[in-house]
């Protein structure tokens, strides 16, 4: 039988921040699992790489019940109809624990949509596997350190690189300049200044899916520069300078950025089907940077000082001893 048309008990999906090691491990232990008790099974991965193994929608159909595993946004939405069970991708790992996943999946009630079959049916069954509140936080914040990751790795290893020639041989000043460590150390930093942006656009694509991306990466630049004010005169400057919120920023900005993609998809939802072409490309964008533009210059000056005392504090633990 062609794998196009291959008909499986089970469909599953595993991720975790990284998309290295706990991704595999739990697919092994599905697979592993779903063997031991009789059962086909074809495990999608979200990894470091992208989506490998991708389940189609005629497989999704076929199968007897669902297993997310993850701690990052696997576009869950593709499983409405089908009895599913959503954790953290921690719960999957050991055989014993993947066995459990996948009987609360088979004895779980259809979500969403349900199939004629399972709305139809008089058996028994169990309360739908709702996934916590907690979790769902978890999950979108680790969607946007997942993508952030690979911006620290690279960034950083470029800066530490260009040091090999000296610590301030970036600098055209010292002694121990050199101008290819004064490009690396440039390529290093602006892979490092794009950090929060992507973090915050990835917590927000994770809640409001692509159209949140525009309001997310928008959240992430702000909490990189502040409001910006006039020196001279000290009131709001577009050509002034402001001062950062850093990572704690850019996490409430990628939260705030998806949650108000969610609350603007309510209120445009009795617009005509027609204007859904321009509800993706001018309301959704053009509202959401609006308001979450506000939103984060208003709270810059409180989130600076929250920011600045986290950071005098740490300082200050190095003089203060072990």
């Amino acid at each position: 039988m062609a794998e196009d048309t291959q008909v499986y008990d089970i469909i599953a999906a595993t991720g975790c921040p990284t998309g290295i090691a706990h991704t595999f491990m739990a697919k092994k232990a599905l697979e592993d699992a779903a063997a031991a008790k009789g059962l086909t099974i074809k495990v999608e991965t979200h990894g470091q790489v992208g989506i490998e193994n991708e389940v189609t929608p005629a497989e999704i159909k076929a199968a007897k019940a669902v297993v997310i595993a993850a701690d990052k946004d696997v576009n869950a939405e593709r499983f409405a109809g089908k009895p599913l069970v959503s954790v953290g991708v921690s719960k999957a790992i050991k055989k014993e624990d993947a066995e459990a996943l996948i009987e609360q999946a088979l004895s779980a009630q259809a979500s969403g949509e349900m199939t004629d079959e399972v709305a139809n049916s008089d058996s028994k069954t169990a309360a739908p596997a709702k996934e916590s509140l907690g979790h769902q936080i978890y999950k979108h914040l680790m969607n946007g350190v997942s993508h952030m990751l690979v911006f620290v790795v690279a960034g950083g290893v470029l800066t530490a690189i260009s040091f090999l020639w000296g610590i301030t041989s970036f600098s055209s000043t010292a002694t121990d300049y050199n101008a290819f460590a004064a490009l690396l150390k440039t390529i290093g930093g602006i892979c490092m200044g794009l950090m929060v942006p992507v973090l915050s656009a990835y917590i927000a694509e994770s809640i409001g899916k692509r159209p949140a991306l525009v309001p997310g990466f928008l959240a992430g630049m702000i909490a990189i520069q502040g409001l910006p004010v006039s020196p001279e005169t000290g009131l709001i400057d577009a050509g002034g300078a402001g001062v950062g919120f850093g990572f704690l920023g850019g996490i409430i900005g990628g939260f705030l950025a998806g949650y108000t993609i969610l609350l603007l998809e309510k209120v445009f939802a009795k617009l005509p089907e027609n204007l859904n072409g321009l509800k993706a490309m001018f309301l959704y964008p053009l509202c959401s940077a609006f308001i979450v533009g506000l939103v984060m210059l208003g709270i810059s000056g409180p989130m600076a000082a929250i920011n600045t005392a986290m950071m005098d504090f740490l300082k200050g633990l190095s003089a203060s001893g072990p």
